[in-house]
């Protein structure tokens, strides 16, 4: 709990230093809230546009990064947003469950999740070969689409001692594709799964890479489509993918390292990032927060106007934290060095995206019409 705790609590130096850059990621946010605004009331006699802000912010912070540029001294800023306000943003998530709500919505998405885990990784591997990726970034790749993105990725690469260059491509192809299933997967989601809130949520929590991604494109849908459901039942989903990374990532390194001690490579050197990895901890947050909220509503029945109040501000705080660390995103999205990385590793990504998403919208489907 100590170190929960610690990981939450802010970091005073880093984020008087950083400022500047969350003061940009805070002042976008706001532009794009009345873009978004403006937009849906068709201003000037142009037609409404119903666009949520947050994709208002992510479309705006790629346009800023790529055109006038993110300037060093906003760096430190827009990475704390980005990291550390958003997954505090993600974690308040969990007060919009209980634990009867996020029981049943995980029992309804666990056969999603592992059918598009199981497709990630199979595909991932096979289609890299096909292409002659190096099998370490195939592996990678597969693992950043089939577990949590970037986060799976930076955690996988020690364990099979994946050179930076191959860690640094296989993070810009999650990044890239899994910014494009943001922004394209609500508009999806709307047109097949509008009929079930919680069913467009676990399409869209089990289909793209990164939690920021999921909890982007959740928002995006709940607010276009005026249904909060969705982000609950995407967050929910997304756990589930994040919590298979104590194992799968375990296995993996194994597999490969045996395959290296057969082929006669040396072991690796001690201390060479070769323990199991851990769940996330904004992940353990969240599912402590459905907790506090279940206990809350429980024990503070009494008392249920104060208990509302209470968890009506951790929904503002979480939205506000989730539109700023969204803005950061958009601010981190380099198109330069995403045309870097060469065709193959690009085609890779590109195939194991498509049929993870593939895969995930036929099953949902196939939930919500009962499989007739």
């Amino acid at each position: 709990m100590p170190a929960l705790l610690r990981a939450f609590a802010p970091d005073w130096t880093a984020l008087r230093q950083g400022l500047p850059g969350v003061f940009i990621a805070i002042a976008l946010a706001a532009v794009a809230r009345g873009m978004a605004h403006t937009l849906a009331l068709g201003v000037g006699g142009l037609p409404k546009i119903p666009l949520s802000p947050v994709m208002c912010a992510v479309l705006l912070g790629m346009l800023w990064r790529n055109s006038i540029g993110v300037p060093a001294w906003a760096g430190s800023g827009l990475n704390w947003a980005m990291y550390r306000l958003l997954r505090v943003g993600i974690a308040l998530v969990g007060l919009r469950l209980t634990l009867g709500g996020a029981t049943a919505i995980a029992a309804t998405a666990l056969p999603v999740a592992l059918s598009c885990l199981t497709v990630a990784l199979i595909a991932g591997i096979g289609i890299a070969r096909l292409l002659a990726v190096p099998r370490r970034l195939g592996l990678l790749l597969a693992i950043g689409t089939a577990v949590c993105g970037c986060t799976a990725v930076v955690a996988m690469a020690p364990l099979i001692r994946a050179r930076h260059a191959e860690t640094a491509f296989a993070v810009t192809c999650v990044v890239l594709f899994g910014c494009i299933a943001m922004l394209f997967y609500p508009w999806v989601a709307g047109h097949f799964l509008a009929a079930s809130p919680v069913h467009a949520g676990i399409f869209l929590g089990t289909a793209i890479h990164d939690t920021s991604q999921v909890i982007g494109a959740a928002l995006i849908y709940s607010q276009q489509a005026a249904a909060p459901a969705a982000l609950a039942a995407a967050s929910v989903a997304k756990v589930l993918r994040n919590l298979s990374i104590a194992v799968l990532l375990p296995v993996a390194a194994w597999l490969v390292q045996r395959r290296e001690a057969r082929a006669g490579a040396p072991a690796p050197a001690a201390g060479g990032g070769t323990g199991a990895p851990r769940v996330p901890l904004f992940v353990l947050a969240f599912i402590g927060f459905i907790v506090a909220r279940t206990a809350g509503d429980t024990l503070w029945h009494g008392s249920a106007a104060l208990w509302q109040a209470l968890v009506n501000t951790g929904y503002t705080a979480s939205d506000l934290f989730l539109a700023c660390g969204m803005t950061a995103v958009g601010l981190s999205v380099s198109f330069t060095d995403m045309w870097r990385i060469g065709w193959r590793p690009l085609a890779a990504g590109l195939v194991v995206a498509t049929l993870v998403g593939a895969c995930s919208l036929l099953l949902t489907l196939a939930m919500l019409h009962g499989f007739s």
